[in-house]
């Protein structure tokens, strides 16, 4: 969960610190460094907000927990979260590119209108997507208790290299292309995203909302247990111990889905889901390959029209 934590934490405050520098860098710039202040005032109240959507959010899992129904809830948390994860992995990539350009072009609008609500109202925005879903990533990784997702090392190890990856991306020292930069990141958030979506198949599985044609097509807990067992028993039934530690597997298990004995609907479903990314990403590929040829061949027209005038 810590490395969940880490990855999650790290990409969501690393894009709203980015924006954030972007304006603020802006203002520097333009000379109009006064309106900095009301920057940062949207994003503190977007920060506050965000801390009390993640109250109300526990709440509200408080209730249906009472209710006997927190089972429903962690399920649609996971799937949405797993949808939410793989958005945001593609939106990054396809705005990662003009996303100065356009927060520039924003921030322009504001300053020549004197747009100070304005300025207060695009910063807190800005920052509040990133905190909600930050809690709805946490719900999904700590099944609901966001404040657990807090208390180890991985969510305060995300938010201080996310800061320190900022500080020096704007003090020019860091010189990383950020499409490729959230690239990178982006495989690691989908590889997340993926196992949310298998856990959640498997929970629907646990409680008799989905049925199964083949409940275990294999089992690995000889290799990899995805939980700790009792080395005792399981050696007295099998004869030998698994070769490596359920912890290890619950490592796995936490940020890639991994299971030791998935059904067959889980199989389908990760493999499934890593189709769909695959052939969406190709899908985007190719219309700029196109237009890419399309380019070529317009100027390659105009060369031969112009050779023939020139020949006239």
């Amino acid at each position: 969960m810590e490395i969940q934590a880490l990855l999650i934490m790290f990409r969501e405050v690393l894009e709203a610190l980015l924006i954030i520098g972007i304006i603020t860098t802006y203002m520097k710039r333009m000379g109009q460094c006064q309106y900095n202040k009301f920057v940062w005032l949207g994003a503190g109240l977007a920060v506050l907000a965000s801390v009390g959507v993640a109250m109300l959010f526990q709440v509200v899992f408080t209730g249906f927990a009472a209710m006997g129904s927190e089972i429903y809830l962690k399920i649609s948390i996971m799937l949405i979260s797993a949808v939410l994860l793989t958005q945001m992995v593609f939106w990054m990539a396809s705005h990662s590119r003009d996303l100065k350009g356009k927060t520039e072009g924003k921030m322009t609008q504001l300053i020549t209108t004197g747009n100070i609500v304005g300025m207060v109202i695009h910063s807190f925005l800005v920052v509040l997507r990133e905190g909600v879903e930050t809690v709805f990533f946490f719900a999904a990784i700590t099944g609901g208790d966001i404040g657990k997702g807090f208390e180890g090392w991985g969510a305060i190890t995300g938010v201080i290299i996310a800061s320190g990856v900022s500080y020096f991306f704007f003090k020019g020292t860091m010189r990383i292309p950020l499409k490729s930069f959230f690239k990178v990141t982006g495989i690691f958030i989908v590889l997340i995203a993926g196992g949310l979506f298998v856990q959640g198949i498997s929970m629907m599985q646990d409680i008799k909302m989905i049925g199964s044609v083949m409940p275990h097509v294999y089992d690995l807990t000889w290799f990899l247990p995805e939980h700790p067992i009792d080395y005792a028993h399981y050696v007295r039934d099998h004869g030998v111990a698994p070769l490596l530690s359920g912890d290890i597997g619950i490592f796995f298990k936490a940020l890639f889905g991994y299971s030791s004995m998935p059904s067959l609907e889980e199989i389908v479903g990760y493999i499934g889901y890593f189709t769909v990314i695959y052939l969406l990403v190709n899908t985007k590929k190719e219309p700029a390959k196109a237009s890419v040829k399309e380019s070529k061949t317009a100027v390659y027209n105009t060369s031969n029209k112009m050779n023939e005038s020139a020949v006239k």
